[in-house]
């Protein structure tokens, strides 16, 4: 693992990190003024960082795709079995004072049974990971996820759901009462909605069924969100995978 010990050197990774992601907004906030008419994939491409010559700050987190999702299985096989590896987390904290390179992303449910750097015996640094209630992927969510491909280079994107979600099991009870939850609540059946329909007349668990689905829609939505993951996806870049947690094993169980 590269360790970040220097004060100076420290201070000079943060203001590249800070300076690529400037570049990046302001590569895409170019396209879009020259020629909003015809935009493309690659008008919303990062630009290249010829001055970034430091190494990562975890070297190793720089694979293929398959790679990542390989790793990311491993680490939950080791989950599951009970023999989650030591990290050590001073080391991995003082490494990442200056940067991150994550070789995962995760939109995962808030739910707090599920901890997907546990359930990937992930250390600090390794995961680039975004929660909300029912794993959905709305506007903040995406943007935080074409994030950790373009600038981050996270070659890997996983939507977790799990067994027994509480949301999706609220918007399904939601929709056959034809109540209206109160506060914000609503917002989250709106957004899971789609997937309790489409699910709703077949054979089998409903709420299961619904979770199945929902991780599947967002899938789809991610692959061909635009212009940034589609691009990258297309490109084999990155991929874009759903599985679903097992409550009672831990256990992550991909689904196509």
């Amino acid at each position: 693992m590269c360790r970040i010990c220097d004060a100076s050197d420290a201070v000079e990774v943060r203001e590249t990190s800070r300076r690529r992601f400037l570049q990046f907004a302001g590569g895409i906030a170019a396209s879009l003024a020259v020629a909003p008419l015809a935009l493309t994939p690659l008008a919303f491409a990062p630009p290249a960082f010829a001055k970034d010559t430091k190494p990562p700050p975890k070297p190793q987190n720089k694979m293929s795709p398959d790679a990542a999702l390989d790793r990311l299985l491993k680490g939950n096989a080791r989950y599951v079995e009970g023999a989650s590896r030591r990290h050590d987390f001073k080391s991995e904290r003082e490494a990442l004072v200056g940067g991150q390179n994550p070789f995962a992303s995760v939109l995962s449910c808030a739910d707090s049974r599920i901890a997907p750097e546990y359930a990937f015996d992930a250390g600090r640094g390794d995961l680039f990971v975004c929660r909300v209630a029912g794993n959905f992927a709305n506007d903040d969510s995406v943007a935080s996820l074409e994030y950790g491909v373009a600038v981050l280079g996270s070659p890997l994107i996983l939507v977790l759901g799990h067994d027994s979600c509480g949301a999706v099991d609220a918007t399904i009870k939601s929709l056959k009462d034809n109540t209206t939850l109160p506060g914000h609540l609503p917002s989250l059946v709106a957004a899971l909605a789609p997937a309790v329909k489409a699910s709703a007349d077949k054979p089998g668990d409903k709420l299961a069924n619904a979770t199945r689905q929902n991780v599947i829609d967002v899938v789809a939505r991610l692959k061909s969100a635009t212009p940034i993951l589609s691009a990258a996806a297309a490109e084999g870049k990155i991929k874009i995978v759903g599985g679903i947690y097992r409550l009672d094993t831990g256990k992550v169980e991909l689904i196509g």
